[in-house]
């Protein structure tokens, strides 16, 4: 099914959006549960590395959800994933100010990442809706895990960081169920073993650039 005139310029809007303009979240950010502690310039610098790497998960899924809205012919599917999508907007902001608040800069290979991940998402939501759904399931089911590591990995002191990655994990976790229940398909275990390889390149390489 070939792209309507107003999901080209949907997709146009939402990749400037998400690549240029000045993310505006619906929730603020979490609160911390506790008083930030002393961050030394190494713990700021991998604070702000790993807040890259969480940057760069989100600008990626504007993009997957973007797709994959455009891909369906299901109003109500794509309803759903356009309201993830705004849920993922908070995410994109609140990793941003963070960005800015410990003086690391988002990855310079973002254009990149969007356009990888639109193409992705492009590809799942051609596949069919259930398809796209498990992918929507798989995906946010990796995106968990690895903040999970993240949330062993940042400094104790960086409370505000802390904070924002617990709420995305709790947040990622429902995405992941409510793909699940409506419909969406458990995925190869050889597609899911790709899905990780590509997210481990992308974290690996976001982290320094």
């Amino acid at each position: 099914m070939p792209f309507s005139s107003d999901s080209m310029l949907i997709a146009a809007d939402a990749a400037l959006r998400t690549l240029f303009a000045k993310p505006h979240a619906n929730r603020p950010p979490p609160l911390p549960n506790g008083p930030p502690g002393r961050l030394s310039d190494a713990d700021r610098k991998e604070a702000g590395a790993l807040m890259r790497v969480n940057h760069v998960g989100e600008v990626c899924a504007q993009a997957l959800y973007t797709a994959q809205a455009a891909a369906t012919r299901d109003p109500a599917l794509r309803a759903h994933l356009m309201a993830a999508s705004a849920e993922e907007t908070d995410h994109l902001a609140w990793t941003r100010q963070r960005l800015d608040e410990l003086g690391a800069h988002p990855s310079r290979l973002n254009p990149l990442w969007y356009a990888g991940a639109f193409g992705l998402g492009l590809v799942a939501g051609r596949l069919g809706d259930r398809v796209s759904l498990g992918f929507v399931a798989e995906t946010e089911r990796q995106v968990e895990a690895h903040l999970d590591g993240h949330m062993a990995r940042l400094p104790a002191g960086d409370t505000a960081s802390r904070a924002v990655v617990a709420q995305m994990k709790l947040d990622e976790a429902r995405h992941a169920a409510e793909a699940r229940n409506a419909g969406g398909l458990e995925l190869p275990t050889p597609v899911k073993g790709l899905m990780r390889m590509a997210a481990r390149v992308m974290t690996t390489v976001a982290h320094r650039i």
